[in-house]
């Protein structure tokens, strides 16, 4: 009975400062940690985009069987198609649960071609712009071919409370790879 009253007692004699301070300052922590998380992820899903990029531009670079003629033209069959091109994006973004549904259409910055007539740049279906016979790096020599694939993808930030809550922002991937000879 004495061990109830002392702690009745010190509950009486708090003023309960601590539990105002908490609750200040909880809330704050708690955004900043969700702020953390909501960062990684769009990070994570940036880096995703970037590697289905690359991975793609590489394989619209390779001839499509070891035993085919380097040195054939872009327009030969010897070259991935684009839904091939494509699939592999797909394939990367689906490996860390990206809906392949949200991709969307990025135009390629200014770019030159190799050969006269000039490459062609094809937006397939699914929004993946695959820009094959295309000059590399203009200033060096020998000239440098090879292709460029690009697309975007947005990002939903979800920070109750805050200006981010719901706000969007578009995430940009585009890769170049070389021709191998």
């Amino acid at each position: 009975m004495t061990n109830v009253k002392s702690i009745a007692s010190k509950l009486r004699s708090a003023d309960g400062a601590e539990i105002a301070e908490a609750a200040l300052v909880l809330p704050l922590v708690f955004m900043i940690l969700l702020g953390i998380v909501w960062f990684g992820r769009a990070f994570n899903i940036y880096s995703t985009i970037a590697q289905a990029a690359q991975q793609g531009a590489i394989t619209a670079a390779r001839p499509a069987c070891a035993t085919c003629s380097q040195a054939s033209p872009w327009g030969t069959t010897n070259f991935p198609s684009d839904a091939t091109v494509t699939g592999v994006v797909e394939g990367v973004l689906k490996s860390s649960n990206l809906d392949t549904a949200q991709i969307l259409a990025k135009a390629p910055s200014p770019i030159s071609f190799c050969v006269s007539p000039p490459g062609a740049c094809s937006a397939t279906i699914d929004n993946i712009t695959v820009c094959r016979n295309v000059q590399l790096n203009p200033a060096a020599q020998p000239l440098q071919c090879g292709t460029v694939v690009s697309f975007q993808y947005p990002f939903q930030f979800y920070l109750p409370f805050t200006s981010l809550n719901l706000q969007k922002i578009i995430l940009s991937a585009q890769a170049q790879s070389r021709m191998e000879n």
